[in-house]
């Protein structure tokens, strides 16, 4: 009792008001928190657009300058990097792992049992300061006010507020019609990491803002005012929707799940999302919150990607003239598959970039990123050709059709059904009908560099096989820098070199091969290694695992003009190539990237 009045009615009295609307909530600070944040990222982004100019800027003058026939001091000119300090930055940051060197190579507690990978120490440098930001906006409070119910309230409103701001972000990281990707020209990987992490301060963010309120609520009616307001108030209802459907996410989402289930877990993923955008979306407009236009804003950017999306399958799949897309999928000798996809419509895209594709007869309505390994113009899809029934049918033409090829491995989920489809055929050849969408990606040219080493685990092959498809082809009409290129490819047995062996004969029989490409095969577990043999100088076979470290010094000292390195394969090849790279970078111009799909 104070002056015969109950503390009970007192709290409820003082308190009360702060636990709905925005009554104690800082609206003004909330908007300069987000300003704040928006301008941070702002700046991070600016400076990184900068050097990727520059980058790009001195990669087109080397490329003008060393493509064709050029001098020898030309070529040592760009081989050789003044600065020692960018050599640094890359060798100590850009390229290095968080710890000495594993990053790709995935955590498994068994063999059923994966919790993700490291973050590079450039990723993890970009994710600290982004939630560190989030931190020390969140605590930007007035503490001069000394009423507990009001710091409580403004908490409330200052969570609630940069949950929404960073869902934005994390929709534009989540869309695969990104623009950042071709701007910024990061990988999948990169943005699917931003996603992950994004998501993670959106749904802390979004508990903290939830306790804030119940706080306030228990101090002023007890545990019965909360089930009072969840039983009656649509406002706080909607709320704890979205709360609910994001921390299911949360749990939901870590690496074991993700891998062991995929398909499982995008469906209720997405489902969950679209459960967690309804809740906020009508939290804030029952309680005309000042949030509103940026959930509005959320839905836009989705509804921009999806119906871009639909617009894209129904152009590149559908014609009024020449049908439908075909795929034609055939079971290869070590578990994998090669899918033809033969279009409607020309395509064109740029080496390295991936694809998505739709099975409806093995996925349904789910689509899977497959890097692009081959694209040609050929005659008509294998079900279509047909002997002529009549003098016109040999009047027609063969229709040229576009085909787009990639290399499947048998994992599990989606691909091992698709495998045991195509074997399960007495052909072991199976015709479907399906989608493509795509291509996306950025478009990594590497045309500037005089020396281009390329190395690939397994089905990371279809990765490089456009690269040096197009930097011969450019040799032999002399546009491009390169004039020493290596691709490095490792399998586990000789019989997964079926997967390209159409393909590869075809580079083998470019212009200009035998004095630009090398290739180097290396079988891991070939049955008998004396059956290991080279089919000449330039295309060499070794039993067991290659040495980056070797090869990588090997291509340095011997290297013409600038040089780059990529890999895509198992993580832990990748991180033995970047752990290689990072030893050679020492004054000169030596450029790493990496590909990878990872969830």
């Amino acid at each position: 009792m104070a002056n015969g009045i109950p503390v009970s009615v007192i709290l409820e009295a003082t308190v009360l008001p702060y636990t709905y609307g925005l009554n104690g909530v800082n609206v003004a600070e909330d908007n300069l928190s987000s300003k704040g944040l928006f301008t941070s990222i702002a700046l991070v982004f600016l400076v990184i657009l900068i050097i990727r100019l520059v980058q790009m800027g001195v990669a087109h003058l080397r490329h003008l300058t060393s493509m064709g026939e050029t001098s020898s001091g030309v070529e040592k000119y760009w081989s050789q990097d003044d600065g020692s300090y960018w050599s640094a930055v890359k060798r100590d940051l850009l390229y290095a792992p968080l710890g000495k060197k594993r990053h790709n190579r995935e955590i498994q507690l068994s063999t059923a049992i994966n919790v993700g990978t490291i973050p590079s120490r450039f990723d993890t440098l970009l994710l600290s300061l982004y939630f560190t930001s989030n931190v020390v906006y969140t605590l930007l409070l007035d503490y001069w006010v000394l009423d507990k119910a009001a710091i409580w309230a403004e908490i409330r409103g200052r969570t609630g507020h940069l949950s929404v701001i960073n869902a934005v972000m994390v929709i534009v990281f989540a869309g695969r019609n990104n623009p950042l990707i071709s701007l910024f020209g990061p990988s999948f990987d990169t943005f699917n990491l931003f996603h992950r992490w994004g998501g993670r301060i959106v749904i802390i963010e979004a508990v903290v803002h939830t306790i804030a309120w119940g706080i306030n609520e228990h101090a002023a009616k007890g545990w019965d005012g909360i089930n009072a307001a969840f039983a009656t108030s649509s406002f706080i209802q909607f709320g704890l929707i979205g709360t609910a459907a994001l921390l299911i996410m949360l749990f939901q989402s870590p690496s074991a799940i993700r891998h062991a289930f995929y398909e499982t877990f995008l469906h209720f993923h997405q489902a969950l999302a679209f459960l967690a955008l309804l809740g906020i979306f009508y939290h804030a407009k029952l309680g005309l919150l000042p949030q509103l236009p940026y959930v509005i804003a959320i839905i836009c950017i989705w509804s921009y990607d999806r119906l871009l999306r639909w617009a894209r399958l129904f152009y590149r799949n559908v014609s009024l003239r020449h049908g439908l897309t075909k795929i034609t999928v055939e079971a290869l000798p070590g578990d994998a598959c090669r899918v033809t996809c033969f279009l409607p419509r020309p395509w064109s895209y740029n080496p390295g970039m991936h694809a998505y594709i739709y099975l409806p007869a093995v996925s349904l309505w789910m689509s899977h990123p497959f890097s692009i390994a081959w694209s040609s113009t050929r005659g008509r899809h294998p079900a279509d050709e047909k002997l002529p029934t009549s003098t016109a049918d040999f009047a027609l033409p063969s229709r040229p059709c576009n085909t787009l090829s990639f290399v499947i491995a048998k994992r599990s989920g989606m691909t091992a059904s698709l495998y045991s489809l195509a074997a399960a055929t007495p052909s072991r050849t199976l015709h479907l009908s399906g989608l493509v969408e795509g291509p996306y990606g950025p478009a990594h040219s590497l045309h500037s560099y005089g020396t281009v080493l390329l190395f690939a685990g397994g089905a990371g092959i279809t990765h490089q096989l456009g690269h040096v498809r197009a930097l011969l082809a450019a040799y032999a009409a002399g546009t491009t820098a390169a004039r020493r290129i290596t691709l490095v490819w490792t399998v586990r047995a000789a019989e997964q070199l079926e997967w390209v062996r159409p393909w590869m004969d075809d580079i083998l029989a470019m212009p200009g091969r035998r004095e630009a490409l090398h290739v180097l095969l290396f079988i891991t577990k070939p049955n008998e290694a004396r059956a290991v043999r080279s089919a000449s100088e330039r295309v060499k076979m070794f039993p067991g695992r290659p040495k980056p470290q070797w090869l990588v010094e090997e291509a340095w000292r011997k290297r013409v003009g600038a040089m780059t390195v990529g890999v895509c394969g198992p993580g832990a090849f990748a991180d033995d190539v970047r752990a290689a790279v990072r030893g050679v970078e020492r004054g000169g111009v030596v450029d790493f990237w990496e590909e990878a799909f990872t969830w």
